[in-house]
């Protein structure tokens, strides 16, 4: 069972709920084991008469006609958001069977982005995003522990990649879900003349996780407009491929303004030791902040610190505004960075945490930092 299901089923029973997440990360799983375990089984089959698949051109004509089945409470409607008048058709199901259906509606693009017009769905529905598997998650799916933070840096987050650890399926899985996402994705949600280009775009970024990412640099590498580069980005943010984080600081610290920071949801394709480390930590924040956001309705961001002079910590969580926590990476065993204690004496962060990759466990995050491996940093903080 994945992490958001409980909160699925809570906010069922009041509004509709929108569940969006990469390709392949698990959303239709989620929506068939709910659909199951009304039926008393938690085993997920590939077909249910309550699941409809706007790709599927049989499913499509009976969604456009609204004919549900009669003896279904729960009915999961995925990738409608493909349809141009699909946020329409959904207040109209909503406003129809309110109170004798629920609808659970799954799209591997970013549902809140994609309001092409029509009536508004303000106050019918709860919008949670689903991540991939993280630590935390796994430990309490049962998965043993040893191993587990080296098999998500091999193998990246995704369920069927994790599960099946075998290279030479990971390599094929991830050329075949990079053209699905570029060939069928993109193509039914904007309109771009050059599909091309945003596949050599894909194929750039992992060797740019985790520096301040410079679009003119990379428009003039893939010979574009910044404009265009710049677009192809923002498309690639909406279909959960990569994302990006803003500088945070002030005049104090003469922090950057403008630089961002590219991470990608499937981390295991970066190659560099270092940078795959930061960007599942990136990861492991990011779907902390989604989930408290999502579930509990704070405003979180995260964000960088680094200032004009090239110090820098990695990652700032802020809720409501506020910073929380500081973490910085390090891929081994090292003292504390210095640059931890530069920002602490100028900035209001109240904890600073090293985490790493080896068994170093020392300091205090309020005082002066706290260095600590991975797995406990996660447990500490009990991050999803």
């Amino acid at each position: 069972m994945r992490y958001l299901q409980k909160q699925i089923q809570l906010d069922l029973a009041k509004k509709m709920v929108f569940l969006g997440g990469p390709r392949q990360v698990g959303k239709t799983t989620v929506g068939l084991q709910l659909l199951h375990k009304t039926r008393g089984s938690e085993l997920p089959g590939r077909e249910h008469a309550a699941y409809l698949n706007w790709d599927v051109p049989a499913s499509r004509d009976q969604i456009l006609r609204g004919e549900f089945p009669g003896d279904q409470k729960l009915i999961v409607l995925d990738e409608i958001h493909k349809f141009s008048r699909w946020r329409n058709l959904l207040k109209g199901f909503f406003d129809q069977y309110q109170g004798k259906k629920s609808f659970l509606v799954s799209g591997s693009a970013r549902l809140d982005y994609y309001n092409r017009g029509g009536d508004s769905l303000q106050g019918r529905y709860h919008y949670l995003r689903l991540h991939p598997l993280s630590l935390r998650e796994l430990s309490g799916q049962g998965v043993p522990s040893s191993g587990v933070v080296k098999d998500l840096l091999e193998f990246g987050g995704f369920p069927e990649p994790f599960f099946g650890k075998d290279k030479v399926e990971w390599r094929r899985w991830q050329r075949e879900r990079a053209d699905r996402v570029v060939q069928e994705d993109l193509r039914d949600l904007e309109r771009v003349q050059d599909v091309a280009l945003i596949r050599l775009l894909v194929d750039a970024l992992p060797e740019r996780v985790g520096s301040p990412l410079s679009v003119n640099k990379l428009a003039l590498a893939l010979e574009v407009s910044h404009p265009t580069l710049k677009r192809y980005l923002e498309i690639l943010e909406n279909l959960y491929v990569a994302y990006r984080i803003s500088p945070f600081g002030g005049p104090k610290i003469r922090a950057v303004k403008k630089e961002q920071k590219l991470y990608l949801w499937d981390w295991s394709t970066v190659e560099d030791e270092g940078a795959r480390f930061e960007n599942l930590m990136a990861s492991q924040l990011l779907k902390y902040c989604h989930f408290r956001e999502d579930t509990e309705g704070y405003r979180m961001e995260l964000r960088y610190l680094r200032d004009t002079d090239g110090r820098e910590v990695d990652f700032v969580v802020l809720q409501d505004r506020k910073p929380v926590f500081a973490v910085e990476c390090k891929a081994g065993d090292r003292q504390l960075s210095s640059h931890i204690r530069y920002f602490r004496e100028r900035t209001r962060i109240p904890r600073f945490y090293q985490v790493h990759l080896g068994q170093k466990d020392y300091g205090d995050p309020e005082t002066g930092g706290r260095v600590l491996p991975f797995e406990r940093f996660c447990e500490e903080l009990e991050l999803p």
